[in-house]
């Protein structure tokens, strides 16, 4: 027995001097990949899978790479892909428009037929706008319609989701309905606030105060305990537009806000046109409703909605409305109405082409990254950054348009105070189990990287692999080629 115990004894022992802690690198570019490796390490990656590239984009250099081959679910870092390809399809000096056209003649301020509001993909149309719409028309002379008020949504075709989006998302804001005739991002905005006692009714409004929605409140005030918490939605399994508030809310505690999409939005477009005309001092005889315009209608005002600022609520904000609709927008330019989705995602993968991408090597099915069917790499997303870096025409708009790490955008609270903060411009994407940022950051020396990062396959809150990302942007950020400042920990 003694035979064989010490020699297994005295190799245990021999093979554990031998074990050293290894020390971080001295050489820049090297310590930069160790101590990347160092925050990737936690144990919050046990189960989940990360995917990671990052290159110079002065040198071509590739200065971190993981995983950047792997097919991962991209989340709102397809807004890139859709932003991007908007640019150069549709045009920096793209407007999108909304028509006012009128089917018959006005005599003595009596319009004796219908107005027709016609919809060109504008996903940021505001009640405001409309408005200003209204008083065009009444600047006209108009002051009785004895038709009614139209909405023409020809332009887009009728699927009013895109492919693979969760039907239990429906009646929050991240899944409206896609529309060529949007407005308020297809929701209504509503505001909560308690009651003056205990077991008051909550005071409930809606923004646009409009008879598109019905409002029914259930909601109580409570003094110490919340037995039920608020809750905020509408009856959409049933396909009607009745917005429940139900549940308790503290007194004095400040309003609640949500915005609750809403069912035919086209229908409520058309409706909240009819209810400004009206307020215009428009009589409206008719009613609101769907139909093309008649051929012989002539348009009397429009309203145009430039491709910059689109893009930079696209881009800063994550706009799902706005990538979508900017999607089948390329589709009906390009390949003429109704814009679809697919002819869309033809047009953005002939675009995405010229960066010597592999088209065929993912998947894109919607514009915004909503649907958990789209896979796209790391890889490809740095190669589509790096060429948009050397679009000197289109990049300013582009860089521009990306949240700023610390100041604004989906960026706002992230990486403040620190290397990172008005440094990394970056594009965020989180759906369920799925976390990305990819973009740009200038390192301490001034050179310009471009990164790409996903993690998905985790049922862990997205914040940790937020502040995973924040850690490794500020790593980044911080990064000398003449020495690392030292490690940053998750």
């Amino acid at each position: 027995m003694k035979r064989i115990v010490l020699p297994l004894l005295f190799l245990l022992m021999t093979g554990c001097a031998g074990v050293q802690t290894l020390s971080p690198p001295t050489d820049p570019l090297d310590r930069l990949k160790y101590e990347i490796d160092l925050v990737l390490s936690d144990s919050i990656f046990i189960p989940a899978r990360a995917s990671m590239k990052v290159i110079s984009l002065e040198t071509g250099e590739v200065v971190y790479e993981r995983d950047s081959k792997m097919l991962m679910r991209p989340a709102s870092n397809m807004k890139l892909l859709t932003s991007s390809a908007a640019l150069q399809i549709l045009g920096k000096d793209f407007m999108f428009k909304t028509s006012v056209c009128i089917d018959s003649l006005v005599i003595e301020g009596v319009l004796y037929g219908n107005i027709y509001l016609k919809g060109f993909g504008n996903p940021d149309l505001k009640t405001q706008d409309l408005d200003t719409l209204s008083r065009r028309i009444k600047s006209l002379g108009i002051n009785t319609i004895t038709g009614d008020v139209v909405g023409d949504v020809s332009y887009f075709d009728d699927e009013y989701w895109g492919n693979g989006w969760m039907w239990d998302d429906e009646p929050y804001p991240d899944e409206m309905f896609i529309s060529p005739l949007s407005v308020n991002d297809n929701c209504v905005r509503v505001r909560v606030e308690p009651g003056f006692f205990a077991g008051d009714s909550t005071r409930v409004t809606i923004d646009p105060q409009t008879n598109y929605v019905l409002l029914v409140n259930f909601a109580r005030t409570a003094t110490d305990t919340v037995l039920q918490p608020l809750k905020i939605t509408r009856l959409f399994k049933e396909r009607a537009n009745i917005i429940v508030v139900d549940g308790q809310i503290l007194s004095g505690s400040p309003p609640r806000e949500e915005q609750i999409s809403v069912w035919k939005p086209e229908l409520y477009a058309a409706e909240l046109f009819k209810e400004s005309l009206q307020r215009a001092g428009i009589l409206v005889q008719g009613r609101s409703r769907i139909n093309v315009a008649d051929s012989v209608a002539r348009e009397t005002a429009f309203h145009l909605r430039p491709m910059d600022s689109m893009v930079v609520n696209l881009n800063k904000f994550s706009d799902n409305l706005a990538a979508e609709n900017t999607l089948k927008t390329i589709a009906a330019v390009k390949r003429g109405t109704p814009g679809t989705a697919r002819n869309g995602v033809h047009e953005v993968n002939a675009f995405l082409t010229q960066f010597g991408i592999d088209t065929t090597a993912y998947l894109m099915v919607d514009g915004s990254g909503v649907s958990h069917y789209n896979l796209l790499t790391t890889e490809m997303i740095v190669q589509l950054l790096a060429g948009m870096y050397h679009r000197y025409d289109l990049f300013p708009l582009f860089f521009d348009s990306l949240p700023i790490a610390g100041v604004d955008g989906t960026l706002r609270g992230r990486m403040k105070a620190s290397a990172a903060e008005g440094n990394v411009r970056a594009k965020t994407g989180t759906i369920s189990g799925v976390s990305s940022l990819s973009g740009y950051v200038r390192t301490r020396d001034g050179e310009m990287f471009a990164f790409s990062m996903m993690m998905q396959n985790f049922i862990l809150p997205s914040r940790h692999f937020r502040q995973t990302q924040d850690s490794i942007g500020i790593l980044l950020s911080r990064f000398s080629r003449s020495g690392s400042p030292g490690v940053v920990t998750p």
